[in-house]
């Protein structure tokens, strides 16, 4: 019975690796490069998660987001977030009519199913709170009425790295709510000479619709049906508890890790496992689909101590060793 279950999986998911397939080519046909970033972005889409982004400018993290609203004929809106930026210019606020005495809700920009929040820590926390609460609850409260949100609804925030003057430092709790955490790198040399190129045609490259809406939710839909067996999940669970207690793992950590990732870490891996396996057109998780989603999940949701800071040990290092020692299902 479990084999014809995992078979009807298999070829939902091949179907939905095919459509993947025709918007990665679509993207590919304006951005050159950026392969595990992209993968990252379509596994959040489908796993019905929130991204942030970080990387230098210039990395055409706006227009990926773009191309990928272009390919699902999704709505698509950026947000500059400076620090005169106010709650009500995310969500919306009600305008009063003085010939009507009547109020009427003019609705935010957060209202579209791709929002890319530029420079997120440049606003104000007032102003993050309003985007990331509208993130985690999925609706917006307007005037003392709520609005739900567009389906599918993914937000990319993006963070320089490089600045700090001027900027509002995201609170732990906020960023948990990130499902992922990616750095987006400089391309290779091969790669920037092809954005060179592609970029000084005469003609202007673009990506065409292949997907809508409803057929993003659908497939979000089929990744909570895969198949995850009781060993996959006890091994994100663990990854997760060696970031709390490493010593029980053999981890000599002492000092280093202020506080643990949170128990939504176990939520996203075993959902990003889970996105990741559609990806590659199979009905059941494996452990490899947890280690592929792993760094991006864990690397934001570890604090660690300044002692850490003072050493050059970061989170990455951390999830490395933590991946190292959790024996494999």
């Amino acid at each position: 019975m479990m084999d014809k279950t995992i078979q009807k999986l298999n070829k939902q998911s091949e179907k939905h690796t095919k459509s993947i397939d025709k918007v990665l080519g679509e993207i590919g046909n304006v951005i050159v490069g950026q392969d595990k970033v992209l993968h990252k972005l379509l596994i959040a889409l489908l796993a019905n998660g929130h991204v942030l982004l970080e990387g230098v400018p210039g990395l055409a993290k706006t227009l990926m987001v773009h191309s990928l609203a272009d390919t699902l004929r999704a709505s698509f809106v950026r947000i500059q977030f400076t620090p005169d930026l106010l709650p009500a210019d995310i969500v919306g606020t009600t305008i009063y009519d003085q010939r009507k005495a009547t109020f009427t809700t003019r609705k935010g920009p957060v209202f579209a199913n791709l929002v890319l929040a530029d420079e997120i820590n440049r606003a104000p926390p007032k102003v993050q709170s309003a985007l990331l609460e509208a993130m985690q609850e999925r609706q917006v409260s307007i005037g003392g009425e709520t609005f739900p949100l567009p389906k599918p609804f993914l937000v990319l925030a993006t963070q320089n790295p490089l600045e700090t003057e001027g900027t509002y430092r995201l609170p732990e709790a906020q960023v948990d709510r990130f499902m992922l955490k990616v750095l987006v790198d400089y391309p290779s040399i091969e790669e920037e000479r092809a954005i060179v190129d592609r970029f000084t045609r005469d003609t202007e490259a673009s990506a065409s619709p292949v997907l809508d809406a409803d057929a993003v939710t659908k497939m979000q839909l089929s990744v909570r049906k895969l198949h995850v067996e009781e060993s996959v999940v006890d091994y994100s669970t663990q990854l997760v508890d060696a970031t709390r207690d490493p010593a029980s793992y053999g981890l000599d950590m002492e000092g280093l890790i202020e506080f643990g990732a949170s128990p939504r870490a176990s939520i996203w891996l075993v959902m990003g496992a889970r996105a990741n396996a559609l990806l590659n057109g199979r009905g059941y998780v494996i452990p490899e689909d947890i280690q592929a989603v792993a760094m991006s999940v864990l690397r934001h949701r570890i604090i660690l101590t300044y002692e850490a800071e003072a050493e050059d040990v970061t989170t990455d290092d951390i999830v490395q060793q933590v991946l190292n020692v959790v024996e494999i299902p």
